[in-house]
């Protein structure tokens, strides 16, 4: 860059240390740092079928440990016009294997002239993570859609495990999102109360798991496809709008 101009160092200084590029690892390996190297992912994502489909809801926090390096991750990848899958876990690795799922996907599309069904995608990605089991992947992801048999909601692990089910959450903030689902799900919700009932449970988590915040993101999964309901909304926002709903300040 010239020198740097305006006087600046022409490199950056490195640490102090005998292996500036291995510290990390060394200092894991010697014992001497406990959990140096142990970041934990967070995240709250769900989904639940009811009479009008499914509703998939995500927060945009990305953090690893307590560094928050992000508060607008997009969590949940459109995989086609049909199909959504969500992220949870290490985003990089979520990311790179939904968005294959998406080539894969659009190449089954071509091939047999008709979309790929639910089930099909689904295990796709099973089978791509139980090829990669003890790899180190970190993935807990879903997979919502509508095809020829109806809504399908498909839970998917980074070790290949795969179930089918009508309630899931995924990430740290999974235990807060499902008290507020099990307390408020019934099949035959009307379309806005499913949507606040996910646009609630993802601000009720992001409130007590500190690695989940960022805005709520609602999407809806219907025989034409799939609708955002809620672009992104400010769960701080959401938090002054529930205590006054309640007749409370918010900073109880």
């Amino acid at each position: 860059l010239g020198g740097l101009r305006g006087g600046g160092p022409e490199v950056f200084s490195m640490a102090p240390v005998e292996c500036p590029d291995t510290f990390c690892e060394d200092v894991r390996k010697s014992g001497e740092a406990p959990g140096l190297m142990d970041f934990h992912h967070g995240t709250t994502t769900l989904g639940f079928v009811f009479q009008g489909g499914i509703i998939i809801a995500v927060d945009s926090r990305a953090s690893m440990g307590s560094y928050i390096s992000s508060q607008t991750v997009k969590k949940v990848i459109e995989i086609n016009d049909f199909l959504l899958g969500t992220m949870a876990g290490g985003a990089a690795d979520c990311s790179f294997w939904e968005r294959h799922l998406t080539r894969l996907c659009r190449m089954h599309e071509l091939r047999t002239k008709e979309r790929i069904s639910v089930a099909a995608a689904s295990k796709l990605l099973a089978n791509i993570f139980f090829q990669y089991r003890g790899r180190g992947l970190s993935c807990g992801t879903m997979v919502a859609g509508w095809d020829k048999k109806g809504p399908s909601l498909y839970m998917v692990d980074d070790q290949g495990e795969r179930f089918k089910g009508t309630r899931f959450s995924v990430g740290s903030g999974s235990p807060f999102a499902y008290g507020v689902l099990d307390s408020g799900y019934k099949y035959d919700l009307s379309l806005e109360e499913a949507v606040e009932l996910g646009r609630r449970a993802i601000y009720h988590a992001t409130h007590r798991d500190g690695a989940s915040g960022g805005v709520v993101r609602v999407y809806h999964v219907h025989e034409k496809g799939w609708t955002k309901m809620i672009a992104g909304e400010d769960v701080n926002e959401l938090h002054w709008k529930y205590a006054k709903d309640k007749g409370m300040v918010g900073n109880e």
